[in-house]
Parts: C-alpha cells; structure tokens; sequence
C-alpha cells in the first residue's frame, strides 16, 4: 500500500509519566490501540487509498467542510432509518379519547351533502329530457314501442350520422386499432391516424397545421388560457357560449366584453383598451379578440370581415370559435371562413367540433405550426386527456373527403334550411331588406343584427339565426315575466308538435346562475340535409301549428 494514515502514537512524542496522571495511561494505551485498529481496518477495504487522497487533497485546508459532510451523512442515515408514517396515538397534539367520547362524537356528526337538492327548474328539466332507444340519426323513437319521430334536435348538418360510409370505415378501425388509445396525446396516445387527421384538417381550412382534441367542450376552455395569462387583455362578445365562458374565467385575464353582433361597440371597446393603455403607459401585452362564428346561443353569425379588419387595425389575434359552422357554413362546410370569402390563415386560432361539424367527435384547433405545437405542452386537454378514439379519426377524415368531394351536401341543407324558415316567415316580424322592400327574417346580405322590424299582428316568435344557419332558435316576442314560466310555456310547445306532428324538437338547456350573462329560453332547431324537402316542410308547418295553439293566434 502506497499511502496510509500515520498513527497518531507514531507521530505525536509520547508523554512522560511525570506530565500524565497514572489513572490516565492505560485509557489512552486502549484509545490509541483502538484507533491503530479501526486504521487498518480501514487500510484493508478496496479503494481505501483512494478516499485517503481525497481527503488529504480536499481537506486538509477546510476542517468545517468535513465536519459539515459528516453530519449531512449521519442526518441522511438517520433518515432512512427513521419509520416514514407516524404511528396511531402518537404526535404532541394528539387526544386520545374515550370509547364513550368517541361515540358521543359520531352520534353528534352531521355530513353536509355534496350537492344540494334539486330546485323545481331543475326537477323540471330533468323530468323533459327525451331518452332515445336504437340508434340516432334523422329518425328516432323516445320509447321502445313508440312513434317514429322526426329528429330536429341532433346537429347533424350533412346526415354523416347514418351515413355508410362512416360507418364502414368505423368498423375497419375498431377492428384494426381497438375502442380507444388509453393515453395522452403527448405520451403514447397518438397514432398515425391522428397526424392523418390534423393534416386532412389543416388542408380542408387551408392552415399551416392543426391540433386534435378527445372533447370539443374542453378544447374550448383549455385553448383559450394556453396562450391568454394574468394581465393579458381579452375582448369578447357578450353571447359567446359557456365553454367560452369557463376558458375566458381559467384564464384570470383582463376581459373587456362588447355588445353581442355589434361591430360599432367592438370597435368602440378596442379603442378605449388602447386609450386606457397609452394613458397608463402600460407595457405592451398580449390581446385577443374572442368570437363565434355561428354563435351557439342564438344562430347569429359573426362579421368576419369586419373582425378582420379591426383586428388588423388594433393589433390584436384572433380567437374564432366555428364549433357550430364548421361543416355547416360556406360551399364546403368550411365554416364562415369560407362562407364570407376569408382566408382561414387570417384567423389566428380557429376552433372546431368534429362532434356537430362531421358527427364523429371531438374538437380540432386549426392555425400556424407554432400555435398549434404550443398547445401540445401547454393546454391542459391536450397534456392531461385521453387522446381521441382512433375510429372517430378515421371517421373524420372521411367526413372532410366526402365533403370535398360533395358541394351538393351543402346545397341539400341551404335549401332544407330555406323551407324550413319559410314555414315559419308569418309568425316572425316583418323586416325591411336592404332593397327597400318587405319580406320575413330572410336578409342574406348582413350578418349583423336584423334591422327594426315592422309591426306584424300575427308576430308570436323573432328568429334572430343567420338565413344561412342550420342552427335556428326560436324565441317568443311577448314572453311571460319569469323565465320558468317561460321555460313552461316552450316546453308545452316541444310537447304539442311531439304528439301532433311526430317531431322531435328541445328547448336550449341552460346553466342558470352559472352563466356570465344569461342567455333567455328558446327552442332549439338543428337542420340536417340529408332530411327529405317533404319532411322539412311538414316539421315546419307542425311546428308553425304548435306555436300558435301554445303561444297565440294567427
């Protein structure tokens, strides 16, 4: 061995008999015979020479660094000695109890319930919800026995429910890749049929790449706080839905609302944020304009243009939510984008349900390769969720083929659409076109709020939808003064053209008390295309009917 310790007896002179007291010596003799020991023990273990270098090297100038290692070590050892759960009746605040106490304890205890009980809304609303038996699709039956009911309740805009095809390619998938993916997305959730998918997505809008979604309710409330923070500015419209709602409050953002359709308030809103800031002199910070398309709680539809050029003008992005119009609106179902001639690559974030767009499931955010990637590692949906099944992929992009390939689905519900409303144009109040003549509630040039209407004696209902709109609500012009009563009243409606006219309509459903501004009742009709022109008119002229037995008189 090349290096070892020196003994301290070695080095150090021995003492005389006359400098230590004699009681002494033999507990040093044993002290030093015990050190003398434990150095060649040590000397014996492999390594050994190595650790002595490093002590003497690293050491030998900085004695309070050894003495801190050393209690580092006995701490860590203590530490794993130690049990890691403290044992039942032990802890300084600990009470024990007799068994008497105990018991009086148990007898005294009160849970309060998780839930309340139900008010009467919401025993109500319960109480009228449908359940339908067998499969869904245009035509339904709400009981096992029952009548076959015309379904206006289901957003199946281009009929791709029963669609064979889709079904065809579900099979192939369920039996090829299983029922689900039992992951995230960003772990071992995606699959080749899910690229596939965000690239069919992508190139159906025109955008640069698109991120899927397993739900288009939290693709909505999780895109929106992955990129808007505390302090950012956000400018919404006051009639966006409640998912937009929850994704706005997760944010913590600064949020300006602007009169629901009114592009004059939106403007108006932009201008003060900017006033507000140069007055400040605030920083610069991120600002978003959020919007629908085809808004979810009336069927309006949203200015694109001028949305557009505010946006530019303001500096803010773009936050469009076309869950509704997404395979709905334009010649090929690619929302108001294409709708009002605007490319998709000038909004920033748009969002889609592949659930109402393409009656498969989930949601898509579609935009530039950054926005989209980001989203990957920062929204909650994207990291936390199950990825979407592979076969409502696969089913999507047959969806987008077939709607490439077949513009005369669109046109099938334009015209479904068109006859449908005119059913119903008496019972609406007359608007005034922009040229100068008469007509109902069919002006296509304005995406904006109608014009005042002209007085109609026979006026019983307003449908603020967009004429082009296959989603259509229904409100009443001289609604009672509660809402429940209201709420009464339309569900006698949905009741009557059940039983009389064997269709199948809704009311809107409502959070009440937990919605930013509450949206008032409607009733709740979804067009499809692939429903018969015989079938669409006779659902109107039932409807027409219900209405005016239910709510007034012609």
């Amino acid at each position: 061995m090349s290096h070892v310790l020196p003994s301290p007896m070695a080095t150090a002179a021995a003492p005389s008999s006359t400098e230590i007291p004699a009681p002494l010596i033999p507990l040093l003799s044993s002290l030093s015979s015990l050190i003398f020991t434990i150095e060649h023990l040590f000397n014996r273990i492999p390594g050994s020479p190595i650790i002595v270098r490093y002590i003497k090297s690293s050491y030998q100038d900085d004695p309070w660094r050894s003495l801190l290692e050393v209690l580092l070590l006995g701490f860590a050892i203590r530490t794993v000695l130690k049990g890691r759960t403290r044992g039942e009746g032990e802890g300084k605040n600990f009470i024990k109890l007799t068994e008497k106490e105990i018991d009086e304890l148990v007898d005294d205890f009160n849970p309060v319930p998780l839930v309340d009980d139900p008010t009467p809304a919401d025993s109500f609303t319960l109480d009228t919800v449908p359940t339908i038996y067998g499969p869904n699709g245009i035509k339904v039956k709400t009981s096992p026995n029952g009548k076959t009911l015309l379904n206006l309740t289901t957003p199946n805009w281009s009929g791709f429910i029963e669609n064979e095809k889709m079904k065809d390619v579900a099979i192939d998938t369920l039996k090829k890749y299983g029922v689900g993916t039992c992951g995230p997305s960003g772990f071992y959730g995606t699959i080749d049929i899910h690229t596939k998918a965000e690239a069919d997505i992508a190139s159906f809008l025109g955008t640069e790449a698109s991120i899927i979604y397993s739900q288009a309710f939290a693709l909505v409330s999780s895109a929106i706080p992955a990129f808007a923070k505390r302090g950012d500015i956000i400018v919404a419209d006051r009639g966006v839905n409640f998912g937009i709602h929850k994704g706005l409050q997760i944010s913590r953002s600064n949020i300006k609302w602007y009169a629901h359709g009114d592009m004059k308030d939106l403007e108006r809103v932009l201008q003060n944020v900017e006033r507000e800031r140069k007055r400040k002199g605030g920083k610069l910070t991120k600002k978003f304009i959020v919007a629908e398309g085809v808004f979810e709680n009336d069927g309006m539809v949203l200015d694109l243009p001028k949305v557009i050029e505010l946006k530019k003008k303001y500096k803010y992005r773009l936050i469009l939510d076309e869950c509704q119009s997404f395979g709905m609106m334009g010649a090929h179902g690619r929302g108001i984008t294409e709708h009002f001639g605007v490319p998709a690559s000038e909004v920033d974030m748009l969002l889609g349900s592949m659930a109402n767009g393409v009656a498969t499931g989930g949601g898509f955010c579609a935009g530039s390769q950054v926005v989209c990637s980001h989203q990957r590692i920062n929204s909650s949906a994207s990291v936390f969720s199950a990825s979407l099944p592979a076969m409502l992929a696969t089913c999507a992009s047959a969806a987008i083929d077939m709607l490439k390939a077949q513009p005369t689905l669109m046109t099938s519900l334009q015209a479904n659409i068109l006859i449908f409303r005119q059913a119903l144009a008496k019972l609406e109040p007359v608007m005034p076109d922009l040229t100068g003549t008469f007509s109902a509630n069919t002006n296509t040039d304005s995406a904006l709020m109608p014009p005042p209407p002209i007085p109609n004696k026979d006026a019983v209902i307003s449908i603020p939808s967009h004429p082009n709109s296959g989603l259509i609500h229904i409100f009443l012009l001289n609604p009672p003064t509660t809402l429940e009563e209201e709420e009464l009243l339309l569900q006698g409606v949905v009741d009557e053209v059940q039983n009389t006219s064997n269709i199948l309509i809704t009311r809107a459903r409502r959070l009440r008390a937990q919605e930013v501004f509450e949206p008032e009742p409607s009733l709740k009709i979804c067009i499809s295309g692939a429903m018969s022109k015989k079938d669409v008119e006779n659902a109107g002229k039932g409807l027409k009917a219900a209405l005016i037995k239910i709510c007034g008189s012609e």
